[in-house]
Formats: C-alpha cells, structure tokens, sequence
C-alpha cells in the first residue's frame, strides 16, 4: 500500500506544543521567575548568605526557589513557541538558540535539585555542617557544568533571532539577550541585575504570550470549564503521586 501524502495545510494544522500551551506558558513562566527572584533580592547571593536565609527564613526561601524553578520548568513550551515563530523567517537562529537555552533551564533545573538538597541539609544536620558540606563539593565535576555555555550564549543567539526575524523589537530582544547574565549555578541570590534581567524576560515573552493565545479562534465556555477542572485534576493526582516516592 502506498504511503498517504500528507499535505502542506495538513502538517502546519497542528505543531507542538500548541498555541495553548506556549501562549501560557509564555505569560506565567517569566511571572514565576521574577516574583521567585523578587523574594530573595534582600539577601546576599553568595551560598553562606543564602543557607543562613533559608535558616532564618525557610518558608520565604522554600517559596523564592519554589516559584524559580516552576518558572524554569514553564519555559520551556515557550521557547519552543518562540523558536517556531522565528523560524519561520531565521530557521538557523532558531534552532541553535531554541536548542541551547532549552539545554540551559535543564541546567538550571539540575541546579535547584541540589538547592533543595543544600536547604534540607539544613534541616536534618545544621547551618554550619551544610554551609560545609556545600563549600567542599562546591567545585565537584557533574556533566550539566558542560553547559553552562548554553545558559550563557542560548539567550543572546535567541534574541538575535527574535530581533532579526522580527518576532520581538529592538527592546523586547535586548530585555530577552539580558537573560544570558542571569547568575548561574548553585545557590545564587538575587540582586539588581538579576530583577534587571527577569523584568526584561517578562518585557520580551507576556506580551507574545497574549499574541500567540490571541491568533486562532476562542474556545467555548464549557470547553475551557472543562480543560481547567481536567487540568486541576491532573496535577492533583500527580503532586499525590510524587508524595508517595
């Protein structure tokens, strides 16, 4: 049996991850990094200062760090909605970009599970035995410190795209490139560049975000009753499920 052609309409109706999801995710991934970024500006970013925080203030810490790395892990639909619109037009500047900053919040993702490890040390030992433990693994070698690059250059190649392709203007590319000195690595605080940098990602990303959910038809009222409680519900059977190890 010969194999169905498949034509050009057919193919574009549908894409991945949807307008849907990187349309939302574009809005409430770089609102969840900067209220994340926000909470802990008042503490000094260097690990020590940020172990004693968390000692001191742990609900603050838990919820800064909480809400980072949801944010991240939102990311990522949106960087792929946004490789595709500015591949459209720079497919080169797309694929490299898309693929780097991808490759760098998984990074940034390897980087929080030790946060949480560091934070628990904490809890289960002490202040001054985790600050240690932290300070002389601190330099280990793990795979993911390979891509430390991809969280550097990822951001700028991707703005250059966007800006070229024109996705994004001059402004909300610059406020997209500004991601690339977002301070990397284990237990780092926030400062005024760091507010500077994840103000510039929501500059750059809610408002395509509104685009991208704007561009095609609305869905009904029960349709989106019924997406929401079947959403709500899934991450509710989920978050159950990852309590029980």
């Amino acid at each position: 049996m010969a194999p169905t052609r498949v034509g050009s309409d057919e193919i574009n109706a549908f894409w991945f991850p949807g307008r849907w999801v990187g349309g939302i995710s574009m809005i409430i991934g770089p609102i969840l990094i900067l209220v994340g970024t926000l909470l802990r500006i008042q503490f000094d970013f260097f690990f020590p200062q940020q172990l004693k925080a968390f000692a001191d203030h742990p609900t603050l810490l838990t919820t800064s760090y909480s809400l980072f790395l949801a944010g991240n892990i939102l990311l990522w639909p949106a960087i792929v909605t946004l490789a595709k619109l500015i591949g459209h037009k720079k497919p080169g500047w797309a694929l490299w970009g898309g693929t780097l900053v991808i490759l760098g919040l998984f990074a940034r993702t390897f980087h929080y599970g030790i946060n949480h490890l560091a934070f628990q040390l904490v809890h289960v030992q002490n202040l001054q035995q985790a600050t240690k433990a932290i300070a002389d693994s601190y330099s280990a070698f793990h795979i993911v410190s390979t891509l430390s690059a991809a969280i550097l250059f990822g951001w700028i190649i991707l703005a250059i795209g966007a800006y070229l392709s024109g996705t994004l203007n001059l402004v909300r590319s610059i406020g997209l490139g500004l991601m690339s000195t977002l301070m990397l690595g284990v237990l780092k605080g926030s400062s005024l560049v760091s507010a500077i940098d994840t103000i510039g990602l929501c500059v750059a990303l809610i408002p395509l975000g509104v685009k991208v959910l704007r561009d095609g038809p609305t869905p009904g009222k029960r349709t989106i009753v019924g997406w929401s409680g079947l959403i709500l519900g899934l991450v509710t059977l989920m978050y159950f499920f990852g309590q029980a190890g």
